[in-house]
C-alpha cells in the first residue's frame, strides 16, 4: 500500500494530508490563531473544587477555566487495607493550590480543555511517564519475543536513571537498542528541563510545549511505510530535512520540497476531498450513500442502498452495500475526526453470517486508525455502537460554525475559513493569469476581516504576487 504525506503552510494554517494508494484518508489542520494545546504542560491554579462532581476547575491561562476529574489526578497518598478510600478531590486540592498539569483534551465548544497531573512525554519510539513504574508496549506490536525485547532492553538502561515508567510506541519493532536508549536520555534531560522551568513559572504559565503540527506529524505518522513526504514551503522543508535527520534518518530520503505552479492539495485532489468530508452525504462507488449527522451528544451515520440494486437477490445487494460502507464509513471517521459515541445503522440483515462479516470487516478497517477505538456487537435493533478517542475538535468544528438563520440544523464554513480560501484562490489565478489587478467580491462579514485581522496577510500577499487587490461587498 502506497502511502503519502503533503504538507501545505501558509503564514495563517498549516495543513498536513495523509494518503492512501492516493486518497485521503486523513487532515490535521493548524492555525496561527488557534494552536492546538494537547501535550502542552502549565502550571495551574485550583479556582474551585466540586466534590460532587470529583472535578475541579483550574486556571492555567487560557480563555476559559480548564476542567480535571478526579480519574485524572494522581494519588499520591495510598490507602490502608480495611481503610474506607478517601474522597480524592476534597483530599488533595483546596482552593488557590498549584499544580502541574498537561492537556489531554483541547476546548472544544462551550467545554474547555481537559486536564490531567499525570504529565507523559512522547518523543520517536517512547512515551516517558515520570509519575509511573511500569513499561507498557503497544498493543499493535504482535510478536511476544520482540515486545519482551523491548522490556527487557528499557529495564536495562532504566537504572541511570530517575524513576519513571515508559510506554514503548508501535514505531519502536525492529529498532535497535542504540536508538531506543538515544530516546531515554533525550526524553530524561526534557523532563529535567520541565522540572527546572516549573520552579521558576507563576501560575497560569506555559511550562513546555508540543511540538507543531508538522514535527509532531513526522513524529507520530511518519511511519517506516511512508513512501514519499511533499511539503510546499521551503523553509519548513529546511525545518523538516533537520528535524528528520537528527530524530527520523530513515525518513530523510523521502523528503521532498515541491515547487509546482499549481497548489499542491489541488494536484492530489485533496481541496475536493476536504470540501466533500463537511457534507452531510457520502456517495458509495456502489450507488448507495451514507448519512452522517455530527450532533453534541453522539454522531449517527445511516447506511442506505440508494441506486445499487444488485444482481441476485435484495439480501445480497443489502450485504454488499453493507460491506462497502464499513470501509468507507473508517475512512470517514478519520478524514473527518469524529469522536465520541458513534451509532451505525447498517441495512437489517437476515443471515448472522452477513452480520457477522459485516462486524469483522468494520474492525479490520479500524485497525488502521491510529485513534483508539472500541466497538460493540450488533444491538437487537441492528445498531452498532462503538467510540472514538476524541483529542481535537472535528474537521467541521474547525472550519465551520453555527448558521446563524437555521440555528445550529445546518453549518457555514467560517468567515476566517473563506479569508483563507480566498488567499488560496488569488494565488492560483496570479500564477494561471497575468492580470493588472484583482477584484474580490465577498459577503460583509468577509470583506471586515480581510480589511481589519487579515490586513497584514493581505499586503504580504500583494506584495508576493506583485499585483494590488481590491474588496467589494457583493
Amino acid at each position: 500500500m502506497s502511502e503519502e504525506l503533503l504538507i501545505n503552510v501558509t503564514p495563517q494554517e498549516t495543513r498536513v494530508a495523509y494518503l492512501e494508494n492516493g486518497l485521503l484518508q486523513e487532515v490535521h489542520i493548524e492555525r496561527a490563531r488557534r494552536l492546538g494545546l494537547v501535550g502542552n504542560v502549565y502550571r495551574g491554579k485550583v479556582n474551585r473544587v466540586l466534590p460532587g462532581m470529583q472535578a475541579a476547575f483550574l486556571d492555567v491561562g487560557l480563555e476559559r477555566t480548564a476542567f480535571l476529574h478526579a480519574s485524572d489526578l494522581v494519588q499520591k497518598q495510598k490507602v490502608e487495607e480495611g481503610e474506607k478510600p478517601a474522597d480524592p478531590m476534597i483530599e488533595t486540592l483546596h482552593e488557590g493550590q498549584e499544580l502541574i498539569v498537561q492537556v489531554v483534551k483541547d476546548p472544544m465548544g462551550s467545554k474547555g480543555a481537559r486536564l490531567t497531573t499525570q504529565v507523559s512525554i512522547p518523543s520517536r519510539y517512547l512515551v516517558y511517564i515520570p509519575g509511573a513504574d511500569h513499561i507498557g508496549v503497544s498493543q499493535k506490536i504482535e510478536d511476544e519475543d520482540e515486545r519482551q525485547r523491548l522490556r527487557d532492553c528499557i529495564s536495562r538502561h532504566a537504572e541511570e536513571f530517575d524513576t519513571g515508567g515508559y510506554i514503548i510506541r508501535t514505531v519502536a519493532e525492529g529498532v535497535d537498542d542504540a536508538a531506543i536508549y538515544s530516546d531515554m536520555q533525550f526524553l530524561q534531560k526534557l523532563w529535567e528541563t520541565i522540572k527546572e522551568r516549573s520552579k521558576d513559572s507563576c501560575s497560569g504559565n506555559l511550562i513546555h510545549e508540543d511540538l507543531p503540527l508538522v514535527m509532531r506529524t513526522m513524529r507520530d505518522l511518519g511511519g517506516t511505510d511512508i513512501e514519499k513526504i511533499r511539503i510546499d514551503s521551503n523553509e519548513t522543508f529546511r525545518k523538516v530535512e533537520r528535524f528528520a535527520s537528527k530524530f527520523i534518518p530513515s525518513l530523510a530520503d523521502r523528503i521532498e520540497y515541491y515547487p509546482g505552479e499549481r497548489p499542491i492539495f489541488d494536484l492530489y485532489g485533496v481541496e475536493d476531498e476536504i470540501r466533500k468530508a463537511l457534507e452531510r452525504k457520502v456517495q458509495l462507488k456502489s450507488g448507495g450513500y451514507l448519512i452522517i449527522d455530527q450532533t453534541e451528544a453522539m454522531t449517527t451515520i445511516d447506511v442506505n442502498t440508494g441506486a445499487f440494486v444488485g444482481h441476485r437477490n435484495l439480501e445480497e445487494t443489502i450485504f454488499k452495500t453493507n460491506l462497502e460502507a464499513a470501509q468507507a464509513i473508517v475512512r470517514q471517521l478519520r478524514l473527518r475526526n469524529l469522536g465520541g459515541i458513534i451509532i451505525i445503522d447498517f441495512i437489517d440483515m437476515l443471515y448472522p453470517e452477513h452480520r457477522r462479516q459485516v462486524l469483522r470487516a468494520l474492525e479490520k478497517n479500524l485497525e488502521k486508525d491510529h485513534a483508539k477505538t472500541n466497538i460493540s456487537e450488533l444491538s437487537s435493533l441492528g445498531l452498532v455502537e462503538m467510540t472514538r478517542k476524541r483529542t481535537r475538535e472535528s474537521l467541521e468544528h474547525v472550519l465551520c460554525e453555527t448558521c446563524p438563520v437555521c440555528n445550529g440544523r445546518g453549518s457555514l464554513m467560517t468567515a476566517e475559513t473563506v479569508c483563507y480560501e480566498i488567499f488560496r484562490e488569488l494565488m492560483r489565478e496570479a500564477r494561471q493569469f497575468d492580470a493588472q489587478e484583482f477584484l474580490v467580491l465577498a459577503a460583509q462579514p468577509i470583506v471586515d476581516m480581510l480589511l481589519d485581522e487579515e490586513s497584514t496577510s493581505v499586503a504580504e500577499l500583494e506584495e508576493f504576487i506583485g499585483k494590488p487587490i481590491r474588496f467589494q461587498v457583493e
